[in-house]
C-alpha cells in the first residue's frame, strides 16, 4: 500500500515536507535579505569613499598642490585598495586638461561619459559588483584655478567598484552550518506531532467505519441514522451528520431486496382477469393477508361512485373486527374523505365490510389510532370517481421505502379496482341501451319481440289471455317538421309520461319505432284492454306542451289491439292484426281506439292470404328486384361496398319493401328461394356494370341454416365468376335461431369457403354480443337509432364510440347506417366509423350504375 495514502502516512510526508521547506525558504529568505545589506551596505561604502576621496583632493587643491603632488596623492589612493575588493579609478574631464594637460587615465566606458554628461550620481550592480560613479562638480572656489569652468560644471568623475562575492558566499556557508542542526529536531517533532494527531483520528474514523460496516440491509440504516455521538472533532461531526442525511434519503428512495420481490410477487396479481372481474372482493381480500405479512395493515377499503347519488363504500379487514371498531373507523374516514378533492360530500355512502381472516379478530381501535394512506382517481369516461386506501398498524412507524410500496399497491390497486368499476359500469350501460330507446328509457322493438314471445309462452303453459295494443302517435310528423326534432322529442316523453300513467305497472311498455308504441297487458282480455286504451287516450289528450312561436301543442294517439289467441296464435300475425286495427283508427279520424269485431279478423286475415299468395307469385315469376344503396368509406369518399335490398315488383309497376313480406315468407319457408333469386339477379347487374367492390346481401339466419344453402350459395358465385370474399352477408337478430351451436358450425364453414359475414343492427339486443364473440365477423352495422341518436345525445354517442373501439380491438370494420343529413354524417366521421350509408349518401335505387356514382349529399 501507498504510505501516502493513509492519513499517517500522508500526515507524516506533509509534515517533512512542510518542515523541509519552511527551512529552505527560511534560509532563502534570510540569504536574500543578508545579500541586500551587503550590497547596500557596498554601495553606501563606495559613496562615502568616493565623498572623502573628493574632499581630500578638495583640500589638498585648496593648499596650492603642484600637480605632481596630486597625481602623487591618488596614486597612494588606488594602492591603498590593492588588496581589498575595492577598485577606484579618477576620470579628468575635457575643461580641466584644456587647462592642464592630459594625463594617461583608462578609456570612459559609458557610465563614465554619462556621469559627464549629465552630471548626475550614478549606483549600478552588476552580479556580484558594485559601482558608484561620482561626478566632481565645480564649485565657486574651484573656478580661481579652473578658469574656463563655471559652477556645477563636471570637472571630473571619481569611479568606485567594489566585489562583494566573498562575503555573500562566506556568510551563505555560516548560515547553513548554523541552521543545519535544526532539521533533524524539526522531523522529529513533526513525526511526534503526527503520531499524536493520528490517534485523535483513529477514534472517530474507527466509530464511523464500524457504523458503515454494521448496514446490511435497507432496515439497518435506521440505526446508523439515529447515532448521535459526538466524534470528538466538529469535522468529523459535520462528515457523520451527512452520512445521517445520506442514509435518510438513500431510505427514501433505496429497495430491499426482500420488498421488492414481494412487490413483484404482488404486482404479478394485478393482471385484469375474468376472474378478478367477476370475483374482485375476495382477491383484495387475499391482497390484504399479503400486504399484511410485509407492511402491518388492519385494513384496505375502496370507495367508488356508482352513480349520482351514492357512494359505494368497500371495507376489507385483515382480521374480525368489533362493531365499535367498524363504527370508529367509518367516522374516522368520512373525516378523512372531506379533504380529498375529489370526494363530494352530501352523497350517501353504502358501506359493505369484508373480512379476510375471520379467525384473527382486529385490535380495538380508536379516532386517534387511525391512520390510513389514500390515493384517488376520477375517470371521465365513465364518469366513475375512485378512492382507495389503507390502514397501518397504529404505533407501527413505517421506513419510506416501505411507505412507498405501500404507495405503488395502492396506485395499481386503484387502477385494477377502478377498471373493474368501469368495466362493470359500462356493461351494465351497454345492457341497458342494448334493450332500451334512449330517448324514452322504454324497451326498444328487439327486446319488445322478446318480451312478447315470452308472455305468449306464459299465457299458453296457464291458459290465459293477454292483449297487445299498438299506440301511434297522431300529426306527428308534422309537429316534428314544424318545429324540429328537439321539440318532437319531448313532445314523445311527455306522451310516454301520458301512457304510463293509464297503464299499471306490470304492463310492459316498449318504443317499436320512431312515434310508434307497443303495450303487452297480461291477464288482459279484450273488454278490460278496450278499458286501458281508452284511458290511455284520455290521458295522452291531457298531455299539452307551448312550442317555440307560442302555439300550444296537444298529445294525441290512435291505438289498435288483439287479443291473444282469441285473434291470432302466432306473434307476427297478433302483431299484424293489432298494428292493422290501429291505422284504421287513424282512417276513422284519430285520437281513438280501433276495437276489432268477427269482421275484422276476416279481413286482416285475408290480407295475410293475398301477401301469401304475392310471395308465392314473386318466386314463381322471379319477380323479386334487387335495389340498390352504395356504402362509402368515410375518409375517402368512395364507394366501397353496395347494399342489396330486397323488393316484389307488382304486376302495376309498383314495388313492396322486404320489411312487409319476409316475416310471412319466413312462414311459408319460401325466404331462401327469394333470396337466391336475389342474389342472381344481383350478380347480372354486377357483370353487366363491371363492379369490383363488396356486395352487403341480406339473409335471415333461417335462410343460413338451410343444408344447401352453402353448396347452392357457391355455385352462384362461380357461374359468374364473383370472389367470394367480396360477398358479404347480413345476419340479423332473430327469435326464430334457436340453435345458435348449428349456426355458429354453419357460419363458420361459410367463412371457410372465403364468404364475409357481417351484424346488422348492431347494439340493438343482447344477441349481437352473442355473435362477435362466436363467429367470424368482418363488419358490424351500427344500429340506425344510436346512429340518428348522435346528432342529440351523449349516451348514443358515448355507445357508438365503445362499439367502435370494441370492432377495432377486434379487427372489424364498422358501418354507419341511418346516415339522413349532413349533420349526422359529421358524428359519424368524429366517432371514426369507416364506413357509411344512408339517405344523404344515396337512397336506394334500382340502377347499379346510379349507385356506383356514390355520395350524392
Amino acid at each position: 500500500m501507498n504510505p501516502v495514502r493513509s492519513i499517517k502516512g500522508l500526515l507524516l510526508a506533509s509534515g517533512a515536507f512542510f518542515a523541509i521547506a519552511i527551512f529552505a525558504a527560511t534560509i532563502f529568505v534570510v540569504s536574500r535579505i543578508y545579500d541586500r545589506s551587503v550590497r547596500d551596505d557596498a554601495a553606501s561604502d563606495a559613496i562615502a569613499f568616493a565623498e572623502l576621496t573628493f574632499n581630500s583632493m578638495f583640500e589638498l587643491m585648496s593648499t596650492g598642490w603642484s600637480r605632481q603632488q596630486l597625481e602623487g596623492f591618488l596614486r597612494a589612493i588606488q594602492k591603498s585598495v590593492d588588496s581589498t575588493q575595492r577598485q577606484i579609478d579618477i576620470y579628468r574631464g575635457p575643461k580641466v586638461n584644456a587647462l592642464f594637460g592630459e594625463i594617461a587615465q583608462k578609456a570612459p566606458d559609458a557610465a563614465i561619459q554619462r556621469a559627464f554628461r549629465e552630471g548626475g550620481q550614478q549606483h549600478l550592480e552588476d552580479g556580484d559588483l558594485i559601482r558608484v560613479v561620482y561626478p566632481l562638480r565645480a564649485q565657486e572656489v574651484c573656478l580661481q584655478c579652473h578658469v574656463n569652468a563655471t559652477p556645477g560644471d563636471v570637472l571630473g568623475v571619481i569611479d568606485v567598484q567594489q566585489n562583494v562575492s566573498l562575503a555573500v558566499e562566506s556568510h551563505k556557508m555560516r548560515f547553513t552550518y548554523a541552521f543545519a542542526p535544526i532539521i533533524p529536531v524539526v522531523l522529529v517533532v513533526t513525526f511526534l506531532m503526527v503520531l499524536y494527531i493520528r490517534r485523535r483520528l483513529e477514534g472517530p474514523i474507527d466509530t464511523l467505519a464500524r457504523d458503515i460496516r454494521a448496514v446490511n440491509r435497507i432496515s439497518d440504516l435506521r440505526r446508523l441514522e439515529t447515532r448521535q455521538a459526538d466524534l470528538g472533532f466538529s469535522e468529523f461531526n459535520s462528515v457523520a451528520n451527512e452520512i445521517r442525511q445520506l442514509t435518510e434519503r438513500i431510505r427514501t428512495i433505496a429497495v430491499d431486496k426482500d420488498m421488492l420481490e414481494f412487490e413483484i410477487r404482488l404486482l404479478e396479481k394485478f393482471v385484469l382477469t375474468t376472474e378478478v372481474i367477476k370475483d374482485w372482493r375476495e382477491y383484495v381480500s387475499r391482497l390484504i393477508i399479503d400486504i399484511d405479512s410485509v407492511v402491518p395493515a388492519y385494513l384496505m377499503f375502496s370507495l367508488f361512485k356508482i352513480s349520482d347519488e351514492a357512494y359505494d363504500l368497500e371495507v376489507f379487514w385483515r382480521g374480525r373486527p368489533s362493531e365499535g371498531t367498524r363504527a370508529v373507523f367509518e367516522k374516522s374516514l368520512q373525516q378523512i374523505l372531506q379533504r380529498e378533492e375529489h370526494f363530494e360530500t352530501g352523497l350517501a355512502i353504502r358501506v359493505r365490510h369484508n373480512v379476510a381472516d375471520p379467525a384473527t379478530p382486529t385490535p380495538e381501535l380508536s379516532a386517534p389510532d387511525i391512520d390510513v394512506q389514500i390515493k384517488s382517481l376520477l375517470v371521465n369516461v365513465p364518469k366513475i370517481g375512485g378512492i382507495v386506501g389503507i390502514g397501518m398498524q397504529p404505533q407501527y412507524e413505517i421506513d419510506p421505502m416501505r411507505l412507498l410500496v405501500v404507495q405503488s399497491i395502492l396506485a395499481t390497486l386503484l387502477n385494477v379496482v377502478g377498471s373493474v368499476k368501469a368495466i362493470d359500469k359500462y356493461t351494465k350501460e351497454l345492457e341497458y341501451y342494448a334493450t332500451r330507446d334512449p330517448l324514452t328509457n322504454l324497451y326498444n322493438q328487439r327486446v319488445f319481440w322478446e318480451l312478447i314471445e315470452n308472455e305468449a309462452a306464459r299465457s299458453s303453459r296457464h291458459g290465459q289471455k293477454f292483449t297487445l295494443l299498438v299506440i301511434d302517435a297522431d300529426n306527428f310528423k308534422s309537429i316534428n317538421d314544424s318545429y324540429g326534432h328537439g321539440v318532437g322529442d319531448t313532445l314523445l316523453q311527455l306522451l310516454v309520461g301520458g301512457i304510463k300513467g293509464a297503464i299499471r305497472d306490470d304492463d310492459l311498455l316498449s318504443r317499436y319505432g320512431g312515434d310508434e308504441f307497443v303495450a303487452i297487458l297480461p291477464e288482459t282480455g279484450m273488454d278490460a284492454a278496450v278499458a286501458v286504451a281508452r284511458r290511455i287516450v284520455d290521458s295522452v289528450s291531457a298531455v299539452t306542451m307551448t312550442a317555440p312561436d307560442g302555439a300550444v301543442v296537444s298529445g294525441s294517439v290512435s291505438i289498435g289491439m288483439a287479443t291473444y289467441p282469441d285473434h291470432a296464435v302466432a306473434i307476427k300475425d297478433l302483431f299484424l292484426f293489432a298494428d292493422t286495427m290501429m291505422y284504421r283508427a287513424k282512417t276513422e279520424g284519430k285520437n281513438r281506439v280501433a276495437v276489432p269485431d268477427d269482421q275484422d279478423v276476416i279481413d286482416v286475415f285475408r290480407t295475410l292470404g293475398e301477401k301469401s299468395m304475392m310471395i308465392l307469385n314473386a318466386v314463381e315469376k322471379r319477380s323479386v328486384v334487387p335495389f340498390f344503396q352504395p356504402i362509402i368509406n368515410v375518409a375517402t369518399g368512395q364507394v366501397e361496398a353496395i347494399e342489396v335490398l330486397s323488393r316484389i315488383r307488382m304486376d302495376d309497376g309498383t314495388y313492396i319493401i322486404a320489411d312487409e313480406y319476409v316475416a310471412i315468407a319466413e312462414k311459408m319457408g319460401v325466404m331462401h328461394k327469394l333470396d337466391f333469386i336475389q342474389l342472381e339477379m344481383t350478380l347480372e347487374a354486377v357483370e353487366q356494370n363491371d363492379y369490383k367492390g363488396f356486395l352487403f346481401i341480406n339473409m335471415s339466419p333461417r335462410a343460413l341454416v338451410l343444408n344447401d344453402f352453402v353448396q347452392e350459395t357457391r355455385r352462384i358465385a362461380s357461374r359468374f365468376k364473383i370472389d367470394p370474399t367480396r360477398l358479404v352477408f347480413e345476419i340479423t337478430e332473430r327469435e326464430t335461431i334457436k340453435n345458435m351451436a348449428l349456426l355458429e358450425r354453419f357460419i363458420g364453414t361459410l367463412h371457410g369457403e372465403g364468404f364475409k359475414l357481417a351484424i346488422d343492427d348492431f347494439g340493438s339486443g343482447f344477441s349481437s354480443f352473442h355473435y362477435v364473440k362466436r363467429f367470424p365477423i368482418d363488419f358490424l352495422k351500427i344500429e340506425g337509432e344510436f346512429i340518428l341518436g348522435m346528432k342529440h345525445s351523449e349516451k348514443d354517442r358515448a355507445l357508438v364510440r365503445s362499439i367502435v373501439t370494441l370492432s377495432r380491438d377486434l379487427g372489424i370494420r364498422t358501418v354507419a347506417e341511418y346516415v339522413e343529413d349532413r349533420a349526422v354524417l359529421d358524428q359519424v366521421v368524429a366517432q371514426g366509423i369507416d364506413l357509411a350509408q344512408g339517405f344523404h349518401i344515396h337512397r336506394p335505387n334500382i340502377s347499379m350504375a346510379e349507385a356506383m356514382k356514390g355520395y350524392k349529399g
